[in-house]
């Protein structure tokens, strides 16, 4: 059965998120079959968990610490940080200052971003590869922060490689299809949650409902605090809570752009709750910003025609951008 037909095949509305265990492709039989799960997946759905997934309690744990301590600073020290005054929304960000809805004043969290520091190699200049590689804002306090954020963050740059081999072998492409064209490395941006008391109906969204607009998203949940929810096609709210042991991964706009919307970037929210605070890190993978995405020959048929125009990723990426950021100062005048 053909990508196409696969998609048209599995149009009833989902009511669970899958979990996929990745742990297990040392060979091209496991790869094949692990491909084919995440395609149903990605199909279906748009999300779902993976286990096995190598990144080291340790690590996780190591950032958890050091985002708590971070964020439980005082607003002037953190502001010292703030994104607006760095390069690339890198640094902190305070309460609503990203807004993903036109109706919305803001969502409710606090964030820190951090990205890829090192320039990487050009090995052509024709290329134009726009690596966003600029220095990180880092903060002087709580100890051992840079290194807890950095080390977890290299961690998803390694899955993100894994991942994407196995994308691409579920759209039926090349293992090594998508390998020379994301040297544009991720974006990571931690999330606190404040807690939320009174009157639910008086509860501020923590982050309203949305889709991611990069390639894929590769998320951490605090255990044990309910709050992602994702919607089906019967406009149902769909919880995706905390599953010890693995991430959420979802596909974006970007990606589902190029699989002619074979792939679902499934719109999303956070909602508070919880009278407790609630943590997340979520790590945004795309492709090189010179890359053109255009539905992939896989991904069409003379009874699914393309859907999309050409785009270049990082006109893309750079319009959504300044769609989230700047939405905010237009509703204050």
């Amino acid at each position: 059965m053909s990508l196409v037909e696969t998609a048209a095949s599995m149009n009833s509305a989902f009511d669970s998120i899958p979990i996929v265990n990745i742990g297990c492709a040392s060979t091209p039989e496991e790869r094949a079959t692990l491909a084919r799960q995440i395609r149903d997946a990605c199909v279906k759905v748009g999300f779902f968990y993976i286990s096995d997934h190598g990144i080291p309690q340790e690590t996780i744990d190591a950032v958890f610490s050091a985002m708590k301590a971070y964020f439980s600073l005082p607003l002037e020290t953190k502001m010292k940080l703030y994104h607006r005054e760095g390069a690339n929304y890198r640094g902190y960000a305070p309460l609503s200052d990203a807004n993903f809805s036109a109706e919305s004043r803001g969502d409710m969290f606090e964030g820190f971003v951090i990205g890829w520091e090192e320039p990487v190699p050009k090995e052509d200049d024709d290329k134009k590869v726009d690596t966003t590689a600029v220095p990180n804002l880092w903060p002087s306090e709580p100890a051992g922060f840079r290194e807890a954020f950095l080390n977890y963050y290299h961690a998803t740059v390694g899955l993100r490689n894994t991942l994407f081999c196995l994308f691409a072998l579920a759209l039926d492409l090349p293992e090594t299809y998508f390998g020379d064209i994301h040297r544009n490395l991720p974006t990571m941006r931690s999330h606190y949650y404040p807690p939320q008391t009174g009157p639910e109906e008086d509860y501020i969204m923590g982050i309203n409902a949305h889709s991611d607009f990069e390639c894929f998203t590769i998320l951490w949940q605090e255990p044990g605090i309910q709050a992602l929810q994702v919607l089906n096609s019967d406009k149902q709210w769909i919880n995706a809570p905390p599953i010890p042991g693995t991430l959420v991964i979802n596909i974006g706009d970007l990606l589902a752009r190029w699989t002619n919307d074979v792939f679902k970037s499934t719109v999303h929210r956070v909602i508070n709750k919880s009278s407790v605070p609630r943590y997340s890190i979520a790590t945004f993978v795309g492709v090189d910003y010179h890359v053109e995405v255009k539905p992939l020959p896989s991904c069409v048929s003379p009874e699914s025609p393309p859907k999309y125009e050409p785009i270049f990723a990082g006109d893309h990426v750079r319009k959504r951008l300044g769609e989230t950021y700047h939405r905010n100062a237009t509703l204050a005048k």
